[in-house]
């Protein structure tokens, strides 16, 4: 029996950029597998090129050299099955939250029925269907989050990138949305790869944990994480990967 592809395959992966001060080299060979269903976080330091890297998977960018591949087909330019979260809430401040929500299913052309039906869906499953009506300039940032991550998922993505989606939340705020993650994904079992600057955040949540370098952003390791969920912060062992990781991320970032 042949064995089906993975969700997501990066070949060699290379990026440049062209700056004033001559050519960047933004990534360098990179190569990772996401599995169906699974979690796996990207950690690195400022500028490693792990924003770069999600926005190619998601067809937002091209490649300098090297393949990204959806179940086996090249990646040319964003498709339905590939939903992406960013860390600004982009929501449209005249839409209602249930008409956010329905949004990417209006452009692709959905029935008005059936989108407000599945955007109800969503909105139940982030907890909010006492805010359907109420506008982004009344919510929290964290309930604006959730309202994002709610549009792409009504998409019904196979595969879900986020960029950095908590990073500019606060702490309690951030933990909160941390456990409503997990919680949406466990029900809805979608394949996840997110960035993510904060270790402990990349622990929490994730199968594997893909480790980058100082720019040119390559994979110096990939940490599978096989304590059980939900995850004790106070479990040594917890303690004890976050300063495997943190070493790593130290000493690339010496000078």
């Amino acid at each position: 029996m042949t064995k089906p592809p993975d969700i997501l395959r990066i070949d060699r992966l290379e990026k440049r950029f062209l700056s004033r001060g001559g050519p960047v080299e933004a990534l360098a060979s990179v190569s990772l597998a996401v599995k169906d269903g699974e979690f796996l976080s990207i950690v690195g330091p400022s500028g490693c090129g792990k924003s770069t890297l999600l926005r190619i998977a998601a067809g937002l960018e091209s490649a300098t050299q090297g393949g990204t591949y959806y179940r086996g087909h090249p990646v040319a330019g964003p498709c339905r099955e590939v939903g992406m979260v960013f860390q600004e809430y982009s929501l449209l401040p005249w839409r209602t939250v249930l008409d956010n929500i329905a949004l990417g299913l209006e452009f692709s052309g959905v029935p008005r029925s059936e989108r407000r039906k599945r955007a109800k869906r969503y909105l139940d499953l982030i907890g909010m269907k006492e805010f359907r009506q109420a506008l982004p300039h009344e919510l929290s940032g964290g309930m604006r989050q959730r309202v994002a991550i709610a549009r792409a998922l009504a998409n019904k993505p196979e595969l879900l990138l986020m960029d950095e989606p908590f990073g500019a939340l606060d702490a309690y705020t951030r933990i909160l949305l941390q456990k409503e993650l997990l919680r949406i994904w466990q029900h809805e079992r979608k394949s996840v790869v997110f960035v993510t600057h904060s270790v402990d955040e990349a622990i929490f949540l994730s199968d594997r944990i893909v480790v980058m370098s100082a720019r040119p952003g390559r994979i110096i390791e990939t940490i599978a994480v096989t304590m059980e969920r939900p995850r004790d912060r106070a479990n040594p062992d917890y303690g004890r990967l976050s300063a495997r990781i943190l070493e790593k991320l130290e000493a690339e970032a010496a000078p």
